[in-house]
């Protein structure tokens, strides 16, 4: 296989001088070489086939002994030099210093079909951003990374790829829960794909260390390929680098909105300059509507990430990078515009957002209080975020009494005998209102049933699910992997053989690890 290596980062960016792979502070130097760790007995779980044509691999080629050491780390694709990227980042609102690529080597660019892409192995090894860790992925972790993904590229929300999952062979030890209890676990590998993995974190280190020369290098560098339409460098072009990387934010994050979807840990190392969702660690799906639910263990005592919270912690990191980006600039009030701007920006996004998912396409004046009236309700009790917002496609606006509204929704309550009393009639009055704005819509039920079905997905993955296919894949049997990657693909679709996965959280994965809780080892 010749693959069409077009290097940039690794070409036009200073590296590390320093060859040997030691845990070290790198200084003036946007990455360090570092070759992948040889495994023990690697062997392919499963490879994106989407990803892999893209990528211009054929299916005789995925199936040979080179692609899978190529994709475990067992051998550098000929001509190229892997590397791990330099970074720092602010870790729970507090500057964490360099982190840096520590269980992440990047094995290559290339060209396929005029689309530019970075091949980045998770899991392959130590780098001298590793710290005190090993460098290493396990199998829980990578079938999470993989499968999410992919699910949400299908999902339409900007994202990074996956193109394959691997077991390296190793045994790798992990304290899931952090609390004094590790075990040996199965070592794996996940080839993450993108454009590029550059996130805010690139740019925050250089301001750190006062490196403003390295710093403008990597801005010019991530201009000149990513963003070519703001033109040559300059302090205005600066300046709109900012605009575009807060507006490719306030996209990715209204997606994340309207799917459920809670990264779980916001730091700015974790943020992407092109607006992808990045780094899937303890993610999770809403499944309860709850603004103020993290999946995320070490958040849980101040739910800095919570689902209700992303918008604003987005805004919060643009600060930063704000605050990086400023010496190239030498003014704020550029930068003061395009944040000052991002909190309206985004209520009116999220606001139009919220009125496609329940079918709204035109202007009312009490569209925001029935909106507000809906988010409130759906927190009276338990409400499955998911099943509610497609089912609601089915109400008719000649719906004529109480079971007839509440019959659509039903199925979403984790606990139905809550909605009596109060909650009821506050559902019943909701309903009553929605189905006079409906009648101000010029859709016929069939028309809003079918613009409502492409806004809300009928399968997400929720954390049950892949923690169903972890527990079957640690037993060897990977068909639930491939199952859901499958049903994951098709996410909006009815697929009525697939029905059993459109259903609620079940109970004995409301508090179970991997399903309720989750650390960032996970």
């Amino acid at each position: 296989m010749k693959f069409n290596i077009k290097e940039t980062f690794n070409k036009e960016l200073p590296s590390d001088p320093i060859l040997e792979n030691s845990r070290r502070q790198v200084e003036k130097a946007c990455f360090s070489y570092v070759t992948p760790k040889h495994t023990a007995n690697p062997s392919m779980v499963h490879v994106s086939p989407e990803m892999a044509k893209e990528l211009g691999f054929s299916k005789e080629y995925i199936q040979s002994e080179e692609f899978l050491k190529i994709f475990t780390g067992n051998k550098v694709i000929e001509g190229t030099t892997p590397y791990a990227m330099c970074y720092g980042g602010h870790q729970f609102g507090n500057w964490a210093g360099q982190l840096g690529d520590g269980r992440a080597i990047n094995l290559t660019e290339i060209e396929q079909n005029g689309k530019h892409w970075a091949l980045q192995l998770k899991g392959a090894g130590e780098t001298p951003y590793s710290r005190t860790a090993d460098g290493l992925a396990v199998l829980r972790s990578s079938i999470r990374e993989y499968l999410c993904s992919e699910a949400m590229y299908h999902l339409g929300v900007p994202t990074t790829r996956a193109l394959s999952l691997a077991l390296s062979g190793d045994q790798v030890l992990r304290d899931v829960l952090y609390n004094g209890n590790p075990a040996y676990e199965k070592g794996a590998i996940v080839c993450r794909v993108a454009p590029s993995f550059l996130r805010f974190g690139n740019y925050q280190i250089f301001a750190a260390h006062e490196d403003i020369a390295t710093m403008k290098t990597l801005v010019d560098y991530t201009i000149r390929h990513f963003f070519p339409e703001l033109g040559k460098p300059s302090k205005e072009t600066y300046a709109k680098f900012f605009r575009a990387v807060a507006d490719a934010t306030l996209e990715m994050l209204v997606h994340w909105q309207r799917v459920g979807f809670v990264h779980g840990v916001m730091n700015t190392d974790n943020l992407s300059i092109l607006g992808l969702t990045i780094d899937y660690g303890p993610y999770g799906w809403l499944e309860g509507y709850d603004h103020g639910w993290t999946p995320n263990t070490t958040d849980r005592q101040h739910s800095r990430y919570r689902y209700g919270n992303q918008p604003n912690i987005g805004l919060w990191n643009l600060y930063q990078l704000a605050n990086a980006l400023y010496p190239l600039i030498g003014e704020a009030e550029p930068l003061e515009n395009v944040l000052e701007g991002f909190k309206t920006e985004f209520e009116d996004k999220y606001r139009e957002m919220m009125k496609s998912k329940i079918g709204l396409f035109s202007e009312d004046a009490n569209d925001q209080k029935l909106l507000d009236d809906l988010e409130e309700n759906l927190q009276l009790t338990e409400t499955d975020m998911t099943l509610f917002f497609r089912n609601l496609s089915n109400f008719k606006k000649e719906a004529e009494n109480a079971d007839s509204y509440m019959k659509v929704v039903e199925d979403a309550f984790y606990i139905p005998e809550e909605v009596k009393g109060e909650v009821l009639d506050k559902w019943l009055l909701w309903f009553n209102t929605y189905q006079t704005r409906l009648d101000k819509e010029s859709l016929t039920d069939a028309e809003r049933n079918e613009k409502m079905n492409v806004i809300n997905p009928k399968y997400v993955l929720r954390n049950y699910m892949a923690q169903l296919a972890i527990d079957a894949a640690d037993e060897g049997d990977y068909n639930l992997i491939e199952e859901l990657f499958n049903l994951l693909k098709k996410p909006y679709d009815e697929q009525p053989e697939r029905e059993k996965w459109f259903a609620k959280r079940p109970d004995w994965a409301r508090n179970k690890v991997g399903c309720s809780m989750l650390s960032c080892s996970s």
